[in-house]
C-alpha cells in the first residue's frame, strides 16, 4: 500500500525561514539534512518535495461556474503543510515509523500519514 507523509511544519525551523534555520547549530542542521537523506534513501520512499512559504499560497474555488482566488491558505502558519513524500509501505505500522523519523515530528511540527487510493 502506498501512504502520503504530509509534513505540517508546526513550529519547525526549515532553511526556508532563514531567521529560524539560524537558531539552530551547524550540527542541528547537518542531522536534520542527514535524516531526510536516509528517508530518502528508504526503499519504497519517492521523494516528495518542500513547499514554499504559506503566504506564497493562491486558494482556488469554482463558484457558479466562476473560478474564485485567494491569496494565501485558510490556516495558521503554524499549521501549514511544508512538503511531502509517498511511501510504499506494507502496512501502516512501516509508514508512522518511517513518519516518526522525520525531523518536523520531533521539532514542533507533524507529519499525517494518508493512504493513497489508486484508481
Amino acid at each position: 500500500m502506498k501512504y502520503m507523509l504530509l509534513i505540517h511544519q508546526g513550529t519547525t525551523p526549515t532553511p526556508n525561514s532563514p531567521e529560524d534555520w539560524a537558531r539552530l547549530s551547524q550540527d542541528e542542521q547537518q542531522a536534520v539534512y542527514a535524516a531526510y537523506q536516509k528517508i530518502n534513501e528508504n526503499p519504497g520512499v519517492t521523494a516528495g518535495l518542500g513547499l514554499a512559504p504559506p503566504e506564497t499560497a493562491t486558494t482556488v474555488r469554482v463558484q457558479d461556474g466562476r473560478t474564485l482566488t485567494t491569496d494565501g491558505p485558510f490556516v495558521e502558519t503554524k499549521e501549514a503543510l511544508g512538503g511531502y513524500l509517498i511511501f510504499e509501505a506494507d502496512d501502516l505500522d512501516a509508514a508512522i515509523e518511517l513518519a516518526a523519523s522525520i525531523p518536523a515530528a520531533s521539532m514542533g511540527g507533524a507529519i499525517e500519514v494518508r493512504p493513497v487510493v489508486e484508481w
